[in-house]
Formats: C-alpha cells, sequence, structure tokens
C-alpha cells in the first residue's frame, strides 16, 4: 500500500536514468514502478492502474508511440508523459498526436520534469469538474450551457460538444483527425471543411477580444486552446 500516493509507471530502458527518474519521483512522495521494454509495460498496465505513465519513445520490443496508442485506443485516459532524445518539432507532434499528453526532450532537467508531472496530475481532477473555466468563459457540463462574462452564450449540440473537447484539454495539440473521431464519431477524415466552419461560428460567439482567439491555429498540425485569455 503507498498511502494513495500517486502511482507512475517509469517505461525507460536506460538503467541509470530510470534510476534517477525513480529516486526523484519518490523523493517528491510519488509511487513509481519500473518497466524497461515495451513488453514488460504491457504487462503492467495490464495488471495495475496509474495515474500517470512516463515513456520513453524509444524502447525494445514495443516502442512508446504503440504503446500509448495501444491505450488510447481502448479508451484510456491516464496521462502520459513521453520521454525522448528525438527532438525534432515533427518528433513532439507524432507524440502528441498519437495521444500522448505532454512530450520531454532529452536532457531534461528533473525540475522541469516534476513540474510537468504536477501539472499533468492535476488534470483528471480537473476532467471530473462539471464545470469548465477558461478566463471569462464557462462551461456547465451538467446544465449544458455556456457562459461568456456571466452571460448566456447560445451554442448548438455540436458547438458544444466541440468548445467541450477543447476545453478539457488546454494547451494540448488536438488534431483535426482527433476532432472527427471523438466529436464528429468520424472513423476517418472526410474531405470536407466542416471542422474549420464550426470553429469559425464558435470563435465569433466566445471570443471576447476579437484580435485573439481562444481556440488557436498550429500550423499544420491542428489547433490548441489557450485558457490563459
Amino acid at each position: 500500500m503507498n498511502d494513495g500516493a500517486p502511482e507512475i509507471l517509469v517505461v525507460e530502458d536506460d538503467p541509470e536514468i530510470a534510476e534517477t527518474i525513480i529516486e526523484e519521483l519518490r523523493r517528491h512522495g510519488y509511487a513509481p514502478s519500473h518497466a524497461a521494454t515495451g513488453g514488460q509495460a504491457m504487462t503492467c498496465i495490464e495488471r495495475a492502474a496509474f495515474d500517470l505513465m512516463i515513456i520513453d519513445r524509444m524502447l525494445p520490443e514495443t516502442d512508446g508511440l504503440s504503446i500509448i496508442e495501444s491505450l488510447r485506443k481502448e479508451n484510456a485516459s491516464t496521462p502520459i508523459l513521453i520521454i525522448s532524445a528525438l527532438g525534432e518539432v515533427e518528433d513532439r507532434v507524432d507524440g502528441l498526436r498519437t495521444g500522448a499528453d505532454d512530450y520531454l526532450i532529452k536532457p531534461f532537467s528533473l525540475a522541469e520534469m516534476g513540474a510537468r508531472v504536477e501539472a499533468l496530475l492535476r488534470r483528471p481532477l480537473q476532467a471530473r469538474t462539471t464545470v469548465l473555466r477558461a478566463g471569462a468563459l464557462s462551461l456547465d457540463l451538467l446544465k449544458r450551457k455556456a457562459t461568456l462574462d456571466g452571460a448566456d452564450v447560445e451554442l448548438s449540440a455540436r458547438e458544444f460538444q466541440l468548445l467541450e473537447y477543447f476545453m478539457s484539454r488546454p494547451g494540448q495539440l488536438v488534431t483535426r483527425d482527433m476532432l472527427f473521431e471523438k466529436v464528429w464519431k468520424y472513423r476517418f477524415s472526410p474531405q470536407t471543411n466542416v471542422i474549420d466552419v464550426h470553429i469559425s461560428k464558435l470563435r465569433r460567439k466566445i471570443d471576447k477580444d476579437k484580435s485573439r482567439s481562444y481556440i488557436q491555429n498550429v500550423r499544420g498540425c491542428g489547433f490548441m486552446f489557450d485558457a490563459e485569455i
């Protein structure tokens, strides 16, 4: 028993890096477990529930992205932090598109890792709330109502679903494929501008300052919700 300490799975094949991460997590009061290969990681995941996973991208047996993809296909919502020496923009985008929540490039400072772990562990608590908030904007999931500066915002059912998806993932890359699958329930990416049309309508309704939008374009990748406006 770990007296309620968050359970964290560290999937890292380099023993020195793994030991350093595990010692740092223990120092912060977490309860880490370790898997050195992709196969060991899948076994651990099948046997226990974790509050967060730290996964190296390049692993023996099964690579990190394959593990993440498998988890997300099963609708597992466990926060995942990728750690990798692959630090190009394309590498980070691939990791986030696969379903990771954050991406940390090796070598990294333990202080930064600790801050990111702490932030990711807060997200499930936010996801369970019935009211999502970002600046002057709020979304009541029970009453199915949006307000901006306390005034009601009339949203269609699809606009509400779209805004809920964005507000539940502040600061995360959201691709068109993710929106088609999770909001429109498509298993493919149709050749249509329906996402852009709905986002354009949504922006006109929720953006108080028209010079800056809650929903930011990420060139060539998708969108990101900026909750700091």
